[in-house]
């Protein structure tokens, strides 16, 4: 497990994207498309090498059937997930959403980053032990990289 001198999972990875969200904002202030800021933010994660992946599709089952999909903004180094927002402020929907992409993966950790009015980011996190608990088992990473074409 990747903890942080203060027990954050993936506590240095996700310093590292909080820093580079604050430079974009810096640059490019609030307004813009969220595309505009997922691309100046994969453009400036690849700058510090941080491997990102864009647009992840994540399925939905239940009961074993596929029943549809997510899209996740960002996947950086295979263990954080980025929701990006640029909305006047971030709202509960905004939070239930990572939570949803957190609680469908393996993946544990995940940041929502708001270009805003104002910059605001919040750090989630959901256990795989919590989601060991539901009857299907979750994907890996792995699994959300299948190109497309392939249904899990």
């Amino acid at each position: 497990m990747n903890m942080d001198n203060h027990g954050f999972k993936h506590g240095e990875i996700t310093q590292k994207i909080i820093g580079v969200f604050y430079e974009v904002y810096n640059e490019l202030g609030h307004g813009f498309l969220e595309s505009v800021y997922e691309k100046s933010l994969e453009v400036a994660l690849n700058s510090m090498n941080l491997k990102v992946c864009r647009q992840i599709e994540i399925p939905v089952r239940f009961r074993g059937h596929k029943v549809g999909d997510f899209s996740a903004d960002m996947l950086v180094e295979d263990c954080v997930l980025l929701e990006l927002k640029a909305a006047r402020s971030l709202d509960s929907s905004h939070t239930a959403q990572l939570l949803n992409y957190l609680r469908a993966t393996d993946i544990e950790v995940g940041l929502l980053l708001n270009f805003g009015l104002k910059p605001e980011f919040k750090r989630l996190l959901f256990d795989n032990p919590r989601k060991t608990i539901r009857e299907n088992p979750c994907l890996s990473v792995a699994d959300l990289l299948i190109p497309d074409g392939q249904d899990t």
